[in-house]
């Protein structure tokens, strides 16, 4: 029979269809062939991208080969960096002036490669990137949130096939994240504890959705799933803020994700996906909200979310805000769990 399951932290309900019991066979799909070619991501096409505003590589000048991870600005940015944020009344409505940053992390120079065929080092230099930009853009006060995601394939959203992430900083803080943050703090307001150091201790205690465990990280399918092979990959050990990070608990973390990936990529068939990295926003102090997200160090719990592309929205999810999963989490997780990778 379907049940209907209720997520705490995104605060919406799921029905997991499991009479539909769709396995991992029933959603593979052929990806459509693209051709490019000219990439302006790959060795040799510096001048073809914006300014590199950050890049891993051996010492040698800026925007020119040789780099391991380059970050440059998006060249169709969605927000722009220059003027200052203005909020206004229209109507019933609010306006904002579109103030924000819009960079890209440019994960390889090699244009065949993905994520998951990375290194371990090759994958802890690009969260090296990550931390880098993070530390950076917090800097600037009229940024509030800053969201990390990656679009893998033309059905999750990618305009280029060459590996790349992006990372869309905004001065206000976006309703889904909103809506976490607030669930977490009302959580800790009441018991004094962090709602993912529970949650993350009751499912390694249960391990029917845990799919890989190390010592400092822990892959599952989370019990609300909202689509089939939904995964979420959390640090043990208490943290809000990913850009707290050293660089050995980055190289463990590459460790972590490289089997994600893997073992995704196996079960799969290299699927599209959008992967976000959830962590806390900046801590800026705002004009009459002294306490604003002050308790973020105690109540929040970074995260890495990782959805596969292999269902539509339609008429009833619009309709409802309710999304249907056609695989139980703890199917999705044993599927998982016995990859070969």
């Amino acid at each position: 029979m379907s049940e209907l399951r209720w997520d705490p932290l995104k605060k919406h309900w799921v029905i997991i269809a499991t009479e539909r019991g769709r396995r991992p066979l029933d959603f593979h799909q052929d990806t459509p062939a693209t051709t490019m070619i000219s990439c302006p991501f790959c060795y040799g096409h510096e001048a073809r991208t914006p300014q590199e505003i950050f890049a891993i590589r051996p010492p040698g000048p800026a925007n020119t080969p040789n780099w391991k991870v380059r970050v440059i600005p998006n060249k169709y940015p969605v927000l722009r960096v220059e003027g200052e944020v203005k909020s206004r009344g229209y109507g019933l409505y609010d306006v904002m002036d579109g103030i924000g940053a819009h960079e890209i992390i440019i994960e390889t120079p090699d244009h065949d490669r993905g994520l998951a065929d990375l290194s371990i080092a090759e994958l802890t230099d690009v969260l090296k990137a990550y931390r880098a930009r993070y530390l950076d853009l917090r800097q600037d006060f009229r940024l509030r949130y800053m969201v990390l995601f990656k679009n893998h394939g033309t059905l999750a959203g990618a305009t280029l096939q060459h590996s790349h992430s992006q990372l869309i900083a905004v001065p206000l803080i976006p309703p889904v994240a909103t809506t976490e943050l607030n669930a977490c703090r009302e959580f800790f307001a009441t018991k004094e504890r962090c709602i993912f150091c529970d949650m993350i201790d009751f499912e390694i205690s249960c391990g029917e959705r845990v799919v890989k465990e190390f010592p400092d990280y822990v892959t599952l399918t989370p019990y609300a799933s909202a689509s089939p092979f939904e995964l979420r990959l959390f640090p043990k050990k208490h943290c809000h803020d990913f850009a707290l990070l050293n660089d050995g608990q980055l190289g463990a973390l590459a460790q972590a994700m490289k089997d994600m990936l893997c073992r995704l990529k196996v079960v799969l068939k290299d699927p599209p996906y959008n992967f976000i990295l959830h962590t806390a926003p900046p801590a800026h102090q705002r004009l009459g909200k002294p306490d604003y997200w002050g308790s973020l160090a105690w109540d929040y719990h970074w995260h890495i979310e990782l959805v596969p592309r292999l269902t539509q929205i339609a008429g009833f999810e619009w309709g409802t805000g309710f999304y249907i999963n056609p695989t139980a989490p703890e199917d999705a997780a044993a599927f998982l769990r016995e990859a070969e990778v």
